[in-house]
């Protein structure tokens, strides 16, 4: 934007320099020639005072000896042609049309006559009695009309160079009063759109550049507001389900087989854990977990730790690749747990026992991660199987549209392919996490279920 600002300056100041260099260009030239020759006409003067007097009286001596004692004096020698057409005094030239002309013009004037490599001046001497004309003649070289020329347009090509250069100076300056604000908006925005909805910025700036501060102040608080009711909103759901969930302790302790009513009563259990985890994620502030953070290493193998006990009841081969070391994503740990739980679900859920299923944890480059869960089935039907409430197999077709979400909210994508042994690969490509957040508050909230899975009949 700057180097924008700037070229338009600069294009600017160049357009009205040049509309006045341009005419100051030629006008300082034509001074210093109209200069050059009033000093001579009036440096010949004399000359020509002195020989009105003896143009008519035919005394070439006397004229001869008048024009050299100019000619020693002056800087640009004269030459005198009286009206028969031949020089009679002075430096020697031959008589041209021009001259003839002036003396067949009966009353002739002074005239500046261009020639090559400079100008003449032809002075024509009155008449006398006798009617007889002389004109005198003057060279004036290009050198001495044209004298300092150069040096005043080198001025004015520096002066030009110096106003632009100031221009570009002020045009920056502008630029910075202007984009300074402009670039607070942009941190604001990006802070805001990064999840941080304790983004502020402070109004400065142009008239409406300070109200589209204002503006995305209000959008940010509004945003918290609106958070806030849905999580309300939320939390008051879950509490609502608490009722039936009563109920159904009840029924359960109300059971006389007590292998059924152990297990009814830890399904129980998982739920109101279910429902207590959802009222304290709703009420949680706004601002927590703006910007989510976990270890990906850490969540995929808490994960998978708690499927392997119904992979090996139903006789399933796992091969778990999770290197060691930090996996920061952008991703809450809770939401990549439930991601990772949907995907290694519909392995259990839509292939036979005894079907074996690999995750790998890898770099994508530049901090990226990738989550992948390869099995040994028969396969998605299609790649365009991805999409809320809808399934190919039977289900209810929100575990992958889960999966992706949760991707995309890290900036990421969610992938689609056949495994290498041909059976079905899901793969998860998660944001980078920055610097600054801190691993050690998303690594608390890790979800933690019960360590066995009751195999479905």
């Amino acid at each position: 934007m700057t180097r924008r600002i700037l070229i338009t300056i600069t294009a600017a100041t160049t357009l009205v320099l040049l509309a006045f260099l341009v005419p100051l260009w030629i006008l300082v030239g034509e001074f210093a020639i109209d200069k050059a020759q009033n000093q001579v006409a009036l440096e010949v003067q004399p000359l020509v005072a002195l020989l009105g007097a003896d143009a008519g009286s035919g005394g070439t001596t006397s004229l001869a000896t008048t024009v050299a004692v100019f000619n020693a004096g002056a800087v640009h020698p004269a030459t005198v042609f009286l009206s028969g057409g031949n020089s009679v005094a002075g430096v020697p030239a031959p008589p041209d049309a021009l001259i003839r002309a002036l003396f067949a013009a009966g009353h002739p004037q002074a005239a500046f006559v261009p020639v090559t490599g400079g100008r003449e001046l032809l002075d024509p001497v009155g008449a006398t009695s006798g009617g007889t004309y002389a004109v005198v003649r003057v060279f004036i070289p290009d050198s001495y009309l044209l004298r300092g020329v150069a040096k005043a347009r080198f001025t004015l090509i520096g002066l030009s160079l110096i106003l632009l250069l100031l221009a570009l100076l002020v045009g920056y300056q502008l630029a910075r009063s202007f984009l300074t604000p402009i670039k607070a908006l942009a941190a604001a925005a990006e802070g805001l759109a990064a999840g941080d909805l304790s983004t502020h910025v402070a109004p400065a700036g142009p008239p409406e550049i300070r109200q589209v501060g204002e503006l995305l102040n209000r959008l940010a608080a509004r945003i918290g507001e609106l958070l806030r009711g849905e999580r309300e909103q939320v939390a008051d759901l879950a509490h609502r389900l608490r009722t039936p969930v009563t109920a159904l302790r009840l029924d359960s302790d109300g059971l006389t087989d007590p292998l059924e009513r152990e297990r009814l009563g830890a399904d129980v259990d998982q739920m109101t854990r279910m429902v207590d985890a959802v009222i304290q994620e709703a009420r949680r502030p706004v601002r927590e977990g703006a910007l989510p953070l976990c270890d990906a290493g850490v969540v995929a193998r808490e994960r998978v730790g708690f499927w392997l006990v119904l992979a090996e009841d139903q006789g399933r081969y796992v091969h778990v690749d999770i290197p060691t070391g930090h996996w920061p994503v952008r991703v809450d740990a809770a939401d990549l747990g439930d991601a990772l739980d949907a995907l290694l679900g519909n392995v259990f859920e839509h292939t036979p026992d005894g079907t074996g299923f690999a995750v790998r944890l890898t770099p994508a480059g530049s901090g990226w991660i990738s989550l992948t869960v390869d099995d040994t089935g028969s396969g998605f039907p299609s790649t365009d199987v991805v999409g809320r409430g809808q399934s190919l197999g039977g289900s209810t077709g929100l575990g992958l549209d889960i999966a992706r979400r949760t991707a995309e909210s890290s900036g990421g994508q969610l992938r689609l392919a056949a495994a290498a042994g041909g059976g079905g690969r899901v793969q998860l490509i998660l944001g980078p996490a920055t610097p600054a957040e801190n691993l050690d508050r998303s690594r608390t909230r890790i979800k933690t279920r019960p360590g066995r899975r009751r195999r479905a009949h």
